[in-house]
């Protein structure tokens, strides 16, 4: 099929959602599909090389090259004038299906009656939100929409009525790129292998990093209600082992740089940002990966998304083979259960200590988990996501 995927925000960039839609394009891609992906183009003064496609798939971890069209886009139109504009470039070259996380041209082409799919991960805000969703799900081009866990489509479906009901409305969780972490160096190994790559880091915030030592780790961003200042009250009760705290916006590293340094924390490394096509060895170089989620969690608007989100680290650690610590949150629970991970209170400290402190001492425990974590990583590949997408969608 002809499939035009409308991102929702420009590229390259560190926000999540820019992520998902690049590993979502490329699986169209790889199924065969015929595909090209818009994006705003935000800023006339974007440095050439950011849109190369070498760095593109290095930012983004990509392995297939796909068509990238760069569309206007005025940053106090709030994505109106894009939207128009990419519905339109769609309907150009003919594309059969609209796939978008951007409700302005979801509402925009189903109204035309052009095949639209819309995911959405948030419950739609302000006062355009709800308005725009409703115009899509009215929309005589309405195909599907795509959410990502069970109580987002609740709550909509509360919200909305019964049009947000099967098999029109989809529960599909994110995913990861799978042969990205197949046959990955065990954590001695994969810690060796990474002391050239942050020793400056280590020498330049006099922080200490040693392959033997056991070490715990977490990747993604830095921003509240992510549990960074739970992992450096951890740090403190484990002065033997490495804690790698791998991502977030520069600001962010240092400003927790800046707290470990106070509270002496000379175990705790930041390597801040990481682009993906390096980040599997770094998930690789812990034993544990730690997802310490609070009951508030911000996303890079600033707004909570603590009861829907489906953080993409969960199956990257799922796949790295891994035993996972994380927060006994109810929306992590459509993907975790006790036989694949530890979870925990997000705000008990000493439940956290004492579960890193078994995991430690019982690597049996430890391999057990980490077995099923991968095995359980098998159902969410980007791939079986996109099928599980188009599947009965006959046009």
């Amino acid at each position: 099929m002809k499939i035009g995927i409308i991102a929702p925000t420009t590229i390259p960039a560190r926000r999540a959602n820019t992520l998902q839609i690049m590993k979502m394009t490329q699986a169209f891609v790889e199924l065969g599909h015929d595909v090209r992906l818009a994006v705003p183009d935000v800023s006339r003064n974007q440095d050439v090389g950011e849109r190369n496609w070498i760095n593109i798939a290095h930012h983004y971890g990509l392995s297939q090259e796909f068509l990238i069209d760069w569309l206007p886009s005025r940053t106090k139109l709030r994505r109106y004038d894009y939207a128009w504009s990419a519905v339109r470039w769609a309907r150009g070259w003919q594309a059969e299906i609209i796939y978008t996380r951007l409700p302005q041209a979801a509402a925009l082409a189903a109204n035309q009656g052009l095949g639209t799919i819309l995911e959405i991960h948030d419950f739609p805000q302000g006062f355009f939100g709800p308005r725009l969703f409703k115009r899509f799900l009215h929309g005589k081009g309405a195909l599907r929409l795509i959410v990502i866990s069970k109580i987002l489509k609740k709550d909509l479906r509360d919200e909305f009525g019964p049009q947000v009901k099967q098999p029109f409305t989809k529960i599909i969780p994110d995913g990861v790129d799978l042969i990205r972490y197949a046959d990955l160096p065990d954590p001695i190994d994969s810690r060796g292998e990474l002391i050239p790559k942050i020793q400056g880091t280590i020498d330049k915030y006099h922080t200490q990093f040693f392959p033997d030592r056991f070490t715990a780790g977490y990747t993604g961003h830095l921003y509240p209600g992510r549990g960074i200042n739970v992992i450096l009250a951890i740090a403190e009760q484990f002065p033997e082992m490495n804690f790698l705290i791998v991502g977030g916006e520069p600001k962010d590293v240092d400003d927790f740089r800046r707290t470990a340094s106070e509270r002496r924390l000379q175990n705790v490394t930041f390597t801040g940002f990481i682009a993906n096509a390096e980040l599997p060895m770094y998930q690789a170089a812990c034993d544990v990966l730690l997802m310490p989620y609070q009951r508030i969690v911000a996303a890079s608007s600033g707004g909570d998304i603590a009861r829907y989100l489906s953080p993409m680290k969960l199956f990257e650690y799922l796949a790295c083979g891994r035993a996972i610590c994380s927060s006994d949150l109810p929306v992590l629970r459509e993907v975790l259960s006790e036989d694949i991970a530890i979870l925990l209170p997000p705000e008990d400290i000493e439940s956290w200590v004492i579960a890193l402190r078994e995991l430690r001492d019982n690597p049996m425990r430890r391999n057990d988990l980490a077995t099923k974590a991968q095995q359980a990583a098998g159902l969410y590949s980007w791939d079986s996501r996109v099928k599980k997408i188009l599947e009965g969608i006959n046009l």
